[in-house]
């Protein structure tokens, strides 16, 4: 079988959408930064799925509430493009994980990762002038998720199970992946190589397409660990037994200058990201995804209940 099948063409990002959004402060309420950022002129970006967007809806309410105006240039896709959007000036901050640095960006590998991955990312993009302000606690990392019962029916619980299981039943190991993970060193090849097997078949789908089809087109699928689609599609996430995949902890980068010129931004966002635990951003999560909310109003409202901008 062919492992680059394709279901259905990538759906086009929201990036062609930008809209300006005006500061206009926390709608009459008393805010905790009132005026600390006024007359400033920022651009928000963030990848294109889910989890970045709210990141990056969150980053923009708080800093409009300060006084900030806002252009959103949030659904960037690609993890490469949005970092170079942030290295070119076309956005001002976005959020990223400590995986992907560590890969991706600062072009390590998946083996001898530092035991404070934060600190070592952190200083070694200071060198390409990007800031990482302290990181949120949740961590999203890359996991394979099958179908409730067929975990049960076939004995699967970790990785190691499901690359038995894969080698020994080709015609039941088809995995849905998006194209990032599928071409990532810390993604599809990696994981594959670290556990010594092979899915038989590849289909490459938009992400927010392959929690649907898990049980249906494929048996395996790529998701995220804080997806709260996860739960609402009975998916069963298999244990990295064998800790192949890096700690992708959350945190928002921005340009170095950027930060100089305007350090109030992580006076700002240091009580927002505290609050940000797992159990925190699968909510957020589930309220777009499965409950159909906007991110917007999502970030909006999570501000205004925990008393981080003006109500």
């Amino acid at each position: 079988m062919s492992r680059n099948s394709k279901l259905t063409p990538l759906i086009g990002t929201a990036a062609a959408a930008v809209l300006l959004l005006t500061a206009c402060g926390g709608g009459g309420g008393e805010s905790p930064n009132e005026g600390m950022l006024d007359g400033v002129d920022l651009t928000a970006g963030s990848k294109e799925f889910t989890e970045s967007v709210v990141l990056s809806q969150i980053t923009s309410k708080a800093l409009e509430d300060a006084g900030a105006s806002i252009e959103d240039q949030t659904g960037i896709s690609g993890s490469a493009t949005v970092r170079e959007a942030l290295e070119s000036d076309e956005v001002d901050f976005y959020w990223d994980y400590t995986g992907t640095g560590w890969v991706n960006i600062l072009g390590n590998t998946t083996e001898d990762v530092p035991d404070d991955l934060f600190e070592a990312v952190s200083e070694a993009d200071a060198d390409n002038g990007i800031a990482w302000l302290d990181p949120a606690p949740f961590e999203n990392t890359y996991r394979i998720a099958v179908k409730n019962d067929f975990a049960e029916s076939n004995g699967l619980e970790t990785m190691s199970d499901a690359a038995k299981f894969i080698s020994d039943n080709e015609d039941q190991g088809k995995v849905c992946a998006a194209s990032e993970f599928v071409n990532r060193d810390d993604g599809l090849p990696g994981l594959e190589e670290a556990y010594g097997f092979e899915f038989s078949d590849v289909v490459e789908l938009d992400l927010n397409l392959i929690y649907p089809q898990v049980g249906k087109k494929c048996q395996f699928g790529e998701v995220f660990s804080t997806d709260a689609r996860i739960k609402a599609n009975d998916m069963t996430v298999l244990e990295d037994d064998k800790d192949f995949f890096v700690q992708y902890q959350g945190s928002m980068t921005l340009r170095q200058d950027t930060l100089d010129e305007h350090p109030e931004i992580a006076e700002i966002m240091d009580p927002i990201s505290e609050k940000l635990t797992n159990e925190v951003m699968m909510e957020l999560n589930g309220r777009v995804d499965t409950d159909g909310e906007m991110p917007e109003d999502v970030a909006e409202e999570w501000l205004e209940d925990q008393g981080l901008i003006g109500g």
